[in-house]
């Protein structure tokens, strides 16, 4: 007794151990910017850069292309992840330095080199674009504060000029204003939700000091253009202080850019101490104008949706029960009569699981389906735990293709299984089907993908995919996701195939004159899945498109799982309603009759270019717009289709195996 006694607490400690270690270790997994970095008054604070950026052309350039201060160390890249290449983000450092705590004005940068033709043209042309200059400060980026009729509107980032009456004005002093938050030891536990264990929360800075440490809550910048004697700076080294005070007044403009003369650049920054917590510092960026319609949107639409189809799946399940109840109530003699007399779906009982036309694409199309509706509800998943914030860039479009490419055993499964059974076990052509499954969508998208890059090179924008991030793409490709899918294919040929529950024909029955075109109704049916999604879908879209933060990740699974469920819901009614008018060709009008969305979505893609990206310029910026807008609804399709395929093959595979008929 005593022994085992023993043996149960040595147990008990080892998995308190386990579990402290585990703990520890999750330090060394905390996300980009969701831990708080603590400094102490003189500590240095580095100004980071990303890619100018404009919503008038959607093409990113790098930051040092224009005639810009550069640090003295040389222009060195931060770490990104794939997610930030990808999304053309080009994080660098620059020559902007704070120290915490400690005001600075009138500090000088730089004086340009005096201005070529081709310097001032560039200039011109990202000033008639709309460019905007990017800064990042621990992690924040830089926000600027605007009146417009007596609303405060907010903006990421400051215009690198404007034109004002055919004359080019440069913004070359900025204004910062950095809030800070004290950081108190015994605070911390309460702001993280971390009970009392305050000592356990990971922090960066100076350990085991008494001098009171900060916390970077804010980074606003004012951009002003002031005209500096560039006879003054000639003997400033960079960070002295400029010979003359400087008034910073964004209502005007004063320093013209001209060819063939330098730009002067300066700076200031004022700390403030705010008592924004440091979990809350990302709350102005989310802030966004109309956030009450955005939420009030999306529960009206939520109930609409929830209500019709609620109605639709009650009519529909009590029509279905409602024949099978009064079928299953008659004696044999009756039954064998009814046979005789029969109509609607029992009439296509020996052709409904008849073989549809190219199988293997439809195994293709459901494969891949799988794989990207998988991808999507993991990745929407995570993202509304909090994994996948805004303050971890880049994570979001990484984690969409890690998912995408683990989920290709689920894709290479599924699609080898439902060949097999329409194959009625057979194995032949499983390899065949796994391979193509593995570069059916990804194939394609690496076709539009590399076509738009090579607009995106000609334009030398930093969207542009490097060489060396294609070949790593290339790899995950080949070295990941098809072996995974080639197993995946495996594990489905090595299960066994699903039975039909009837016979079929050897000679096809013919499908009687129809009143109305059955395709017309298939695609009619995607309306009803685009009601749920038309108003998050434009939030989103402006969230790509016009470089708003999208964070309510929440609303958007729990959109998702709705959107599922309608899809699900509408391809059982149509295929319901093909079957009862002796259409057993159900199978790729249900994958279609909830894949039609993608026609709607594609159609309110166009619509949002002209209506609400119609300063957009140049054929470039447009191309590129549908080229994505396209493989995004290629990929919805694949998805929703899926959804209505599968839930049509259970209703039919359940419908057709509850009754028997001779």
């Amino acid at each position: 007794m005593g022994l085992s006694r023993m043996k149960l607490v040595s147990r008990f400690r080892i998995w308190v151990l386990t579990c402290s270690l585990i703990f520890q270790l999750g330090y060394g997994f905390y996300l980009p910017g969701s831990y708080p970095h603590k400094y102490v008054v003189g500590d240095l604070l580095s100004v980071k850069v990303n890619s100018l950026t404009s919503i008038e052309t959607e093409l990113p350039f790098g930051y040092y292309s224009l005639p810009f201060c550069k640090p003295s160390e040389g222009v060195k890249d931060s770490a990104e992840n794939l997610g930030e290449l990808l999304m053309g983000d080009r994080i660098e450092n620059s020559p902007y330095q704070f120290k915490m705590f400690t005001n600075q004005t009138d500090i000088f940068m730089c004086s340009s080199d005096p201005l070529t033709s081709d310097q001032f043209k560039i200039m011109k042309e990202r000033i008639d674009e709309m460019y905007q200059v990017n800064l990042i400060l621990d992690n924040l980026p830089a926000i600027r504060y605007t009146q417009k009729e007596g609303y405060v509107l907010r903006w990421t980032g400051y215009p690198v000029g404007v034109k004002v009456k055919d004359a080019y004005y440069v913004f070359n002093h900025l204004k910062f204003k950095v809030l800070v938050h004290k950081y108190e030891e015994a605070n911390m536990a309460r702001v993280m939700g971390t009970g009392d264990a305050a000592e356990l929360i990971p922090t960066i800075g100076k350990e085991g000091s008494d001098v009171p440490g900060y916390m970077v809550v804010g980074f606003e910048v004012v951009p002003c253009s002031i005209v500096h004697n560039v006879d003054q700076v000639k003997n400033l080294n960079m960070y002295q202080t400029y010979p003359s005070s400087i008034q910073c007044d964004p209502t005007t403009v004063s320093m013209p850019i001209k060819e063939g003369q330098p730009i002067v650049f300066t700076y200031e920054v004022m700390f403030e101490e705010s008592d924004i917590k440091w979990p809350s510092r990302w709350d102005a960026y989310l802030k966004m104008e109309g956030s009450k319609v955005h939420w009030f949107s999306i529960m009206n639409s939520m109930m609409v949706i929830t209500f019709l189809a609620g109605i639709v799946f009650v009519i529909f399940l009590r029509t279905v029960r409602r024949d099978l109840t009064r079928y299953e109530e008659l004696d044999k003699e009756a039954q064998a009569q009814m046979n005789e007399e029969l109509s609607g779906w029992k009439l296509v009982v020996g052709d409904v699981f008849r073989a549809p036309s190219s199988p293997a694409l439809l195994c293709i199309m459901v494969g891949n389906g799988v794989q990207i509706l998988g991808m999507a509800v993991v990745t929407i998943l995570f993202a509304a735990l909090g994994f996948m914030s805004p303050a971890s860039r880049g994570t979001l479009i990484t984690g969409m293709l890690f998912f995408y490419m683990v989920l290709g055993v689920a894709a290479g499964y599924f699609a080898v299984r439902l060949w097999r059974t329409i194959g009625c076990g057979d194995n032949k052509g499983w390899i065949s089907v796994s391979w193509k499954v593995s570069c059916f969508f990804p194939g394609i998208a690496f076709l539009i993908l590399t076509t738009l890059n090579f607009l995106l090179w000609g334009s030398h924008s930093t969207g542009a995919i490097p060489f060396s991030l294609f070949v790593i793409l290339l790899l995950l490709w080949f070295c990941i996701s098809v072996p995974l899918t080639l197993v995946g294919g495996y594990l489905g040929a090595k299960a066994p195939h699903i039975e039909y529950p009837v016979r079929t024909n050897q000679i096809p029955r013919e499908i009687p004159a129809q009143k109305y075109p059955s395709w017309l109704l298939v695609l009619g049916a995607g309306t009803l899945p685009f009601g749920t999604l038309f108003i998050e879908l434009f939030f989103i879209m402006s969230s790509i498109w016009m470089g708003r933060v999208y964070y309510v990740f929440g609303f958007l699974f729990i959109v998702l799982i709705l959107l599922v469920v309608v899809c699900a819901e509408v391809s059982l009614v149509l295929t319901y309603m093909h079957l009862c008018v002796e259409d057993w060709k159900w199978w790729w009008k249900s994958f279609f009759a909830s894949g039609s969305v993608a026609i709607y979505i594609f159609l309110y893609s166009i619509n949002y270019l002209i209506f609400d990206l119609k300063s957009l310029s140049g054929p470039v910026s447009s191309t590129l717009y549908l080229g994505y807008s396209l493989l995004m609804v290629f990929a919805i399709m694949l998805a929703t289709g899926t959804i209505g395929f599968l839930s049509s093959f259970w209703f039919v595979h359940y419908l057709f195996s509850s009754v028997k008929l001779d």
